[in-house]
C-alpha cells in the first residue's frame, strides 16, 4: 500500500473525510483535532477543509514507518 498522499488538487486542501483516510483515523477524530487546535481548518464556501501542509506535519517521515 502506498503511503503517498492523494492528489490534493490545485488548492492543496483535503475534506474532513479525505483527511481522516490519510491519517488513518475516523472523521470524528479529525473534527476533534480541529476543535483542539492541532489541525487548522479553512472554510471554503460551506465546506471545512484541512490544508495539505498541516496533514503532512502529522504523518511520519518517509522511511520512519510506525512504531509497533
Amino acid at each position: 500500500m502506498s503511503t503517498a498522499m492523494p492528489d490534493a488538487g490545485s488548492t492543496g486542501e483535503f475534506s474532513i473525510r479525505e483527511s481522516a483516510w490519510i491519517l488513518g483515523v475516523s472523521e470524528a477524530d479529525v473534527c476533534r483535532l480541529i476543535r483542539t487546535g492541532v489541525l487548522p481548518k479553512v472554510r471554503r464556501r460551506s465546506r471545512l477543509v484541512v490544508p495539505a501542509h498541516a496533514l503532512a506535519r502529522l504523518l511520519p517521515a518517509p522511511g520512519e514507518g510506525r512504531a509497533r
